[in-house]
């Protein structure tokens, strides 16, 4: 079972790895997807980018991974809340702005487990 769970960790954390090298890549993508009330436009971009390889490299490397789970989580959060729910009012997108809203909701509720069995040291 812990081979799974080892598994199951790493697979969670690669593409976070991948989404936040893709912020640096395809930056001028990124910042068209922030709405008007977000603050720094490339620089929350960059620094949102760089969180996910921190967090990636941390869940796999075992280090902190209760504390940058929840913030992971936390940072989800934030973009429904700052970019799919506002761009679903807007009707930006519509499909395409569901389908990243419900990856993003399931990536935060992984986020929240892996935190939770770090914390009972099942991980």
């Amino acid at each position: 079972m812990k081979n799974v769970n080892t598994l199951g960790r790493i697979f969670y954390a690669l593409p976070f790895g991948i989404f936040g090298i893709n912020h640096f890549i395809m930056q001028d993508f990124y910042i068209g997807q922030l709405t008007s009330f977000i603050p720094g436009g490339g620089f929350t971009v960059l620094l949102t980018g760089f969180c996910m390889i921190v967090a990636c490299i941390s869940i796999i490397s075992k280090k902190y991974i209760a504390l940058t789970s929840f913030s992971l989580a936390f940072l989800l959060f934030i973009f429904i809340v700052t970019i799919h729910i506002p761009n679903l009012i807007n009707q930006k997108d519509v499909e395409v702005t569901m389908i990243a809203l419900l990856k993003d909701v399931s990536l935060m509720g992984g986020s929240l487990m892996i935190a939770g069995l770090s914390m009972e040291n099942k991980l």
